[in-house]
């Protein structure tokens, strides 16, 4: 299953620098506007213990995890959706994906330039998600206009898709994001199918800066503003030292823990800070709606992702689109009961491993075993 994270924001804010970090790869991070004007796109590993645990439980000899595919995306601009800066190639680019991280700038520093010459995050927020609004308005307008015209019809399709989108441009006429759209299941189906931009889960990612002067430790003003809108939004964010895990980006273990510390990465009460990349993967992956469930044996340990809720049948397709219709049942073990039990033979006998059928809905950390 490949799915795709789009990172956006302002031109300077960090984007670049974090996908870098995130990749391993290098790709053009400089500090002047429109850095990047093609996006790069780089498969991320999710990094997961338990996958290391079950492979050594094995003894595999070849271990794969799960992965997430990232896009870094051209800084926006206020006016893009009339086409300033590199405008409508910007949001072609963030359509293509499944979700966004949007990166916030949280800390000021004299030799880094601010395209709006001042640090303010929910200031920066505000320009991303109005630019992304403005596109979908557009969207929105365009097919009520021609479903309109399709309205005499009486077709039921037609009469479900107009009364969602009138929905969904009372929301943004307001100024708020396609997701906070009140639709039921069905019309959230129908809703995906316009590709807005702003339907899409969005992650923001509050870049600060080691050696900077960062908003979250003095826990100014402007931080408190920018906290009290995220969590009366619900919405999910991390925060992260991008410069700090582009520099650590190929050191593993304590090593990188200890220069962690050495370079100053620390959060706001003065603690070291944990790795902030893992954890943004990790809430990527979730926020996209996917979960993992494990192979392991001697040949190989690996992870699968699949979507939540999916039933076993379907969760095969992950490996091979033939496993959905060829299904006939799977063992399923949690993978803790497994490495407590010591072997499967053990697991077995103390009925952990359990054979389940076509309804059985796949959980996250399940080991499966498909017969076909």
């Amino acid at each position: 299953m490949s799915l795709s994270v789009g990172i956006v924001g302002l031109p300077n804010v960090g984007k670049s620098t974090l996908f870098n970090a995130l990749t391993k790869k290098s790709v053009l991070a400089a500090n002047y506007p429109f850095a990047t004007i093609d996006p790069s796109v780089g498969v991320v590993s999710v990094p997961d213990e338990r996958l290391y645990k079950l492979a050594d439980f094995s003894k595999t000899q070849n271990t794969i995890p799960a992965a997430v595919e990232f896009v870094d995306i051209a800084g926006l601009v206020k006016g893009a959706s009339a086409g300033e800066g590199l405008g409508n190639k910007f949001l072609t680019n963030i359509r293509e994906t499944d979700a966004i991280l949007q990166i916030v700038r949280i800390f000021e520093d004299g030799n880094i330039i601010h395209v709006d010459n001042k640090i303010d995050p929910l200031s920066d927020i505000e320009v991303i998600n109005l630019e992304l609004i403005i596109a979908d308005q557009d969207t929105v307008a365009k097919r009520i206009g021609n479903l309109v015209r399709e309205l005499k019809k009486n077709d039921k399709k037609v009469i479900a898709e107009h009364e969602v989108c009138v929905k969904i441009e009372a929301i943004l006429a307001q100024g708020k994001l396609a997701s906070k759209a009140e639709l039921n299941e069905e019309e959230f189906a129908i809703a995906k199918q316009l590709n807005l931009l702003t339907i899409k889960p969005i992650l923001y990612g509050l870049n600060k800066k080691s050696g900077g002067t960062n908003l979250d430790e003095l826990n100014d003003e402007r931080y408190q503003k920018l906290i009290k809108f995220l969590e009366e939004d619900g919405a999910s964010y991390v925060i992260v030292d991008a410069k700090i895990e582009d520099e650590l980006k190929d050191l593993e273990g304590e090593e990188k823990e200890m220069f962690r510390a050495e370079l100053g990465g620390t959060g706001k009460n003065g603690e070291v800070m944990k790795d902030g990349i893992d954890d943004l993967i990790k809430k990527a992956y979730d926020m996209l709606g996917l979960i993992t469930y494990f192979t392991t044996g001697e040949k190989e340990t690996r992870a699968w992702t699949i979507k939540k809720g999916w039933t076993a049948p379907k969760a095969g397709t992950a490996i091979h689109g033939d496993f959905e219709t060829k299904f006939v049942r799977a063992e399923i073990v949690f993978w803790k009961d497994l490495l407590d039990a010591g072997s499967y033979g053990t697991a077995r006998e103390k009925g952990l491993v359990r054979t389940e059928g076509k309804e059985y809905v796949v959980k996250d950390g399940d080991v499966v075993e498909f017969r076909i």
